[in-house]
């Protein structure tokens, strides 16, 4: 069922708006939660590359630490835009692990300057689908998004999941499972929910930081903290660009510039997913500067030896579960997880962090990155028969291959770490059915009506002649 604005209003979930300023006293700790929700997520990648890229061994600090400055530059861009580049919104960016599979392939074949070369080469690709987004967005309406943001967060699900069971690494590693680790997933889990959903104010919205403190503080009253990481780390890291040279494999770089495209599909969605919480939809201008970021700071990343860049997931879903959008608290993360780069010892802290603590929260932030998905369809899109086809058939394929990722065994290596994911899969099918079933309008995007008005100025115009599944702008 279509929306007016006046529902959407209605069915915002926030407490403080995109341009709201929280009191310092509350923003700070907001802040901090956002980057408890995002640390591990961050760091995971560098971590796994060093171990698998050999000409990188006893690199590993280094990494993470530009891995935590990138993330945090990018995040203020997002929030505070530099021209174009930056949606102006509460996204907050981190080391992408779409990237991290095909790259340690890259690093194990090429060598680690391949890693950085390649991922520095391909970032145009998202930069071109954010300057030419007048061009493709009618291919991107609720319907497709939304199915989008869904299975983001059913696919994180596992991952939640594991980090609940103690061992982001899987079911293989030792104590996975235990009953200390699902016990401490369970309290953060029930302080959180305690909180947001039987108290008002500032303890509903801090929630998540409050759930993952209960929970570090038990995991050190149980033992399970060891501290000499704290112990052994430096206390000042200087970033050093191109630290590790670049090169540029052609083989490489046209695998990387796919994965581009992916994230940028997940960008959208993310967006959308966040912008969605506020009751409204996202403008174009929203989608360019976000796409557009996404670019520069990864090529960013790239020159200062870091993986590519992207919004991350979880932090969506920690904005509609505390109803706090506000940019300037993602800003204050931002800051935070600068810091936290250029001091590795105050990093430390938060790194040895047991992963049942982050799952117990982690679980909470994935299940609502499903709902804001949800909540994007049903205010806009009708699920009449055309619809509903698209979305089953989205959601078939794309948990289909994560469920059964052997139907793939037969293709090649590229096509089954492509088409293995579940995001990649279902988006797709979403993308491809919205534009092959008729009824969809896709060729009546708002560049067709527009007749040399600007886009940004065409609200009224987009709502009043879009189909119920046709992108509509504010």
């Amino acid at each position: 069922m279509t929306s007016t604005s006046a529902d959407a209003e209605s069915d915002s979930v926030v407490l403080y708006d995109i341009e709201d300023r929280p009191p310092l006293g509350e923003a700070v700790p907001l802040g901090i939660q956002h980057v408890l929700a995002m640390f591990l997520g961050n760091v995971a990648p560098p971590l796994i590359l060093a171990g698998a890229v050999g000409s990188v061994s006893g690199q590993t600090t280094f990494l993470v630490q530009m891995a935590l400055i990138v993330a945090g530059a990018a995040t203020l861009v997002q929030a505070f835009p530099i021209g174009p580049v930056g949606a102006r919104l509460p996204i907050v960016m981190g080391t992408s692990f779409a990237f991290l599979g095909p790259l340690i392939g890259i690093g194990q074949q090429f060598g680690i300057a391949a890693v950085f070369g390649t991922s520095l080469l391909a970032a145009p690709v998202e930069l071109v689908m954010g300057v030419t987004l007048d061009r493709f967005q009618k291919y991107f309406p609720p319907l497709v998004t939304g199915i989008v943001v869904m299975l983001i967060g059913l696919t994180l699900i596992p991952t939640g999941m594991n980090y609940a069971a103690g061992a982001s690494a899987g079911p293989s590693a030792a104590g996975y499972g235990s009953f200390a680790n699902l016990g401490l997933a369970g309290l953060v889990l029930v302080v959180t929910v305690v909180l947001n959903q039987f108290f008002d104010g500032f303890l509903r919205v801090i929630s998540v930081f409050v759930g993952i403190v209960v929970g570090y503080v038990a995991a050190i009253a149980l033992g399970m903290v060891d501290f000499t990481a704290v112990a052994t780390a430096g206390w000042i890291t200087v970033p050093t660009p191109l630290r590790f040279g670049l090169e540029f494999p052609p083989s490489a770089v046209l695998t990387v510039a796919f994965l581009y495209v992916i994230t940028g599909l997940e960008t959208i969605g993310d967006i959308s997913g966040t912008v969605s919480a506020t009751g409204r939809n996202p403008t174009r201008k929203e989608f360019r500067g976000g796409l557009v970021a996404d670019a520069v700071m990864s090529a960013f990343a790239a020159l200062f030896n870091a993986l590519p860049n992207t919004s991350f997931s979880q932090n969506v879903g920690l904005v509609s579960f505390t109803g706090v959008a506000s940019r300037y608290v993602v800003g204050i993360g931002g800051v935070v997880l600068v810091v936290l780069g250029f001091v590795p010892k105050v990093g430390a802290v938060v790194s040895v962090m047991p992963d049942a603590v982050l799952g117990g929260g982690a679980l909470i932030l994935f299940a609502m990155i499903f709902s804001s998905g949800a909540r994007i369809i049903t205010q806009n899109v009708t699920l009449d028969h055309r619809n509903s086809t698209i979305l089953a058939l989205s959601m078939a394929f794309g948990l289909g291959v994560a469920f059964r990722p052997e139907v793939l065994q037969n293709f090649p290596a590229e096509v089954q770490t492509l088409f293995g994911s579940a995001l990649v899969t279902g988006g797709f099918t979403a993308l491809a059915l919205n534009v092959v079933l008729p009824g969809g309008g896709v060729g009546l995007g708002p560049t067709e009506h527009t007749d040399g008005l600007d886009p940004e100025d065409l609200t009224e115009l987009s709502s009043s002649e879009s189909s119920p599944s046709a992108p509509v702008d504010d």
